[in-house]
């Protein structure tokens, strides 16, 4: 049963047997428990592949007890929660959209994700579980008495999102303990690692440091869980060993959340993600061509070199309306593919004569494989003679150049080419990822948009950045930027540093100047001529690079191309999370 996958692999002993199962099952209509009409499909594979991870740790501070309390205590915790109370009484509050929700201490404010600090609940927390509290002080578990306790009962199918516990309402300490069902509760680090975290019946979930200021905590809404069929496991990691994985319904659980209400001003290491401490902190770009360079030179160049081979698996689907563009062109045109990555553009009209060049070395020798003409150049110097091709497309390039002056360079150097009437399509990535109350696909996590499939996974490592990192969701702000310092070297001085937020994938943009993760997958070693840097001695065989981006505004390409004077804009639009215009040379 791979992780998070609708299907399971079944081996059987003869063919006989396989050829039966086959005959009876495909195709058939069945009932599951849930009362719910399932038609099974089957079908016979050569083999089945999976990738073993190697053994995970948990989020740091993050604290698993297995049988916290007894069956007797969960028995009276759980009867002493009154469900069915006169609707008058403080602690009552109506059931949420998935759960059912009770407050003690101070009530939990879900549109602010906070407490009023100033208005406690009266009668405190619930005697029953002061003594409770006091063992598990004793014991070490935890180092502080809870004054605010959230009971929230949840149905199967239910869940929470993905979230950070605010920071200024409440102490390091967040702790859990989960009644009448195990459960899988899910932690994602900002750079996008994620670690599946079995719950026992009966365990006390303890959250500090990094685990309760950094990672998210959510729970996926379903009825069952993916978790290891052994007898001996009962709690923590869940790996993605294939060959140990069975089904587990859920049932009703209830938890009791203990938090301290915080006195004072938070002062945690995570000022980035930090709703007291502030986290807007502006970009520091780049001051000079040289640092521009620079910067190119290590978070796009070398980066693309690098990812190439995996990039270009990731890069398949020609999106719509660039093949609309292209197929309209009269039949023998010549046409650049300025940045034309793998080349999956240059096949797409066979009547035309397209030459395409990159940056990158690696996805250059791609496009040779796939026997395209392209070579290798800066989009700021194209060896072309100027006047020479009747259209060109340039399809997110512009937004990897770090200053205005680069990016207008390059829009020059496309209409350089251009003879007059000649057409370019250009596309950038767009700051405004919900357009006209509708998201890209991009927010949504298809895989139309941008294309970065290998984003959503749950691989992640550093490539030797001093990078701090953000959540992704709960009651922090989502997409919240972090500054990465990247260090700029300048002769005769010591360097000086670009700060940069790294952006948090599937989210939308809170700074046009970003670091954006690609999560690297396969065997980097396939592209030649280049060592991983920053991955010397590192077992990771999952590292991140961190790409630079310049996400344009509403109106920003457009502008840039009217700075050009040689070219009118035909048309602008918007596509799917892209800024695009054609433009025409005079």
């Amino acid at each position: 049963m791979p992780p998070n996958k609708p299907y399971a692999f079944v081996i059987y002993k003869t063919v006989e047997e396989s050829k039966k199962t086959y005959a009876t099952l495909n195709g058939k209509e069945i009932i599951d428990d849930l009362g719910q009409k399932i038609i099974l499909y089957l079908n016979f594979v050569e083999q089945a592949q999976w990738k073993k991870l190697g053994l995970q740790a948990l989020p740091p501070g993050l604290l698993v007890v297995e049988e916290s309390v007894s069956s007797e205590d969960e028995k009276m915790l759980l009867e002493s929660v009154n469900w069915t109370e006169d609707t008058g009484n403080q602690n009552f509050q109506k059931s949420l959209k998935h759960r059912r929700v009770k407050h003690f201490g101070y009530e939990f404010h879900y549109e602010n994700n906070t407490v009023d600090k100033d208005k406690p609940l009266p009668g405190g927390l619930p005697d029953i579980c002061n003594s409770i509290l006091e063992k598990w002080l004793k014991e070490g578990y935890i180092k502080h008495k809870p004054d605010q306790l959230t009971i929230n009962q949840y149905e199967p199918g239910h869940g929470i999102p993905a979230h950070i516990d605010t920071h200024s309402a409440f102490e390091d300490e967040i702790i859990s303990l989960s009644l009448g069902s195990e459960i899988v509760m899910d932690f994602k680090h900002p750079e996008g690692d994620t670690v599946q975290v079995m719950l026992p019946r009966r365990s006390l979930l303890v959250m500090t440091g990094e685990s309760r200021y950094l990672w998210t905590h959510g729970i996926t809404p379903r009825k069952f869980d993916t978790v290891p069929a052994s007898e001996q496991f009962k709690g923590g990691i869940i790996t993605s060993d294939i060959g140990d994985l069975t089904l587990s319904k859920r049932g009703i659980r209830t938890s009791f959340t203990f938090r301290k209400v915080r006195r004072v001003p938070c002062n945690c290491s995570y000022s980035s993600v930090c709703d007291r401490q502030g986290k807007t902190t502006p970009p520091c770009l780049p001051e000079s061509s040289k640092e521009a360079w620079q910067l190119e030179r290590e978070h796009v160049h070398r980066v693309y070199d690098l990812i190439a081979r995996h990039f270009s698996s990731t890069r398949h689907s020609p999106w719509p309306r660039i093949v609309e563009f292209l197929k309209a062109l009269p039949s023998g045109s010549v046409v650049a593919d300025i940045g034309c990555g793998n080349g999956k553009y240059l096949g797409i009209n066979k009547d035309l004569y397209m030459v395409g060049c990159d940056r990158s070395q690696n996805l250059v020798d791609i496009c040779r494989e796939r026997q395209f003409q392209a070579l290798v150049c800066d989009a700021l110097s194209l060896p072309f003679r100027s006047g020479s091709f009747d259209a060109c497309i340039s399809i997110a390039v512009i937004h990897h150049f770090s200053t205005v002056e680069r990016r207008v360079a390059a829009l020059q150097e496309l209409a350089r080419l251009l003879r007059p009437g000649g057409q370019a399509l250009i596309y950038v990535w767009a700051m405004e990822q919900e357009y006209k109350n509708q998201k890209s696909s991009y927010l949504k996590g298809s895989k139309t948009s941008h294309e970065d499939e290998e984003e959503i996974n749950s691989d992640t490592s550093t490539e030797g950045l001093p990078v701090n990192h953000m959540p992704d969701g709960g009651s922090e702000d989502p997409g919240s930027s972090v500054p990465s310092a990247v260090n700029i070297k300048e002769e005769g001085c010591n360097p000086r540093k670009v700060e940069l937020p790294v952006h948090t994938n599937r989210t939308c943009f809170h700074s046009q100047d970003v670091l954006v993760p690609w999560h690297l997958k396969g065997n980097p070693g396939k592209d030649k001529t280049v060592e991983p840097f920053g991955l010397a001695g590192c077992p990771d065989p999952s590292p991140v690079f961190h790409r630079y981006y310049h996400v344009f505004c509403d109106g920003e390409l457009e502008a840039s191309c009217q700075a050009l004077g040689d070219v009118s804009i035909l048309k602008s639009y918007y596509d799917q999370g892209n800024w695009c215009v054609v433009l025409q040379k005079l």
